[in-house]
């Protein structure tokens, strides 16, 4: 128990070490290429959605709950509202959504 702790904390140490490291040490000069550039600057919105998005449907008492809530954000965002009315919007979805028996 205690051997496969220290292992699995070296290797998670050096994955997320490596992931920081790894662009400081290929790219000396600065980046030129806008592709690669906005590769780059759009690596922690993918990260964040994709931890975020799963644990949308999965939080609420049911599957139905998560879809409504997700699906009211996405609208409200859509029609440009203000994070506030966003987030109270999906809460009050995501509330109504928990009742619907299925």
């Amino acid at each position: 128990m205690n051997n496969s702790f220290w292992i699995y904390l070296l290797v998670m140490v050096l994955t997320t070490y490596l992931i920081r490291a790894l662009p400081f040490s290929l790219f000396r000069k600065k980046i030129k290429s806008k592709r690669l550039q906005a590769f780059f600057d759009y690596i922690p919105y993918a990260v964040l959605t994709s931890m975020t998005v799963p644990a949308i449907f999965y939080s609420g008492i049911n599957l139905w709950a998560g879809i409504l809530g997700f699906a009211v954000a996405m609208f409200l965002s859509y029609k440009n509202k203000s994070l506030l009315f966003v987030a109270i919007g999906t809460v009050i979805a995501a509330f109504v959504g928990g009742f619907i028996p299925f």
